[in-house]
């Protein structure tokens, strides 16, 4: 439970700061933190992966819909939630994984597309997206 300890911390620090919007993110990620442990869920850089997603999404959509104000304060959301987040992969060693790990789980083609992704998903451990690897594993089964 060390991120969440450390949330709590900077929590404290942003409400004695007078960060409203950066309490109410902690606050969010806290909450969703507090809830994954109750269900049992301990993979606490999996919750903290989707709550960043969720924002990254929400600020495409409200860039979409012309609302630039949200979109930022969603990014903006999105940057803090990933400050607790382990660094991503360059792309040369996320290239070299995923060649890696296409080799050892053994595919061939596209039809063997589960296999190498299970095995480079395991590679990375979440230092990227899976869309990023997704198109490296579809690019090394195809040629």
């Amino acid at each position: 439970m060390a991120i969440a300890e450390q949330i709590k911390t900077d929590l404290q620090g942003a409400m004695r700061a007078g960060e409203k919007a950066k309490v109410g993110a902690l606050r969010l990620v806290l909450s969703e933190l507090q809830k994954a442990a109750k269900e049992g869920a301990a993979d606490e850089l999996a919750v903290l992966r989707r709550e960043r997603k969720r924002r990254l999404e929400a600020a495409r959509a409200y860039r979409d819909a012309g609302r630039e104000d949200l979109a930022e304060g969603e990014e903006t959301e999105g940057e803090l939630i990933g400050a607790y987040l382990p660094a991503e992969l360059s792309d040369e060693a996320l290239e070299e994984l995923v060649r890696r790990a296409v080799r050892d789980s053994g595919a061939q083609s596209a039809k063997d597309m589960g296999a190498a992704m299970k095995s480079a998903m395991e590679a990375v451990d979440g230092r990227t997206d899976g869309k990023r690897v997704s198109g490296l594993v579809r690019a090394a089964l195809q040629g």
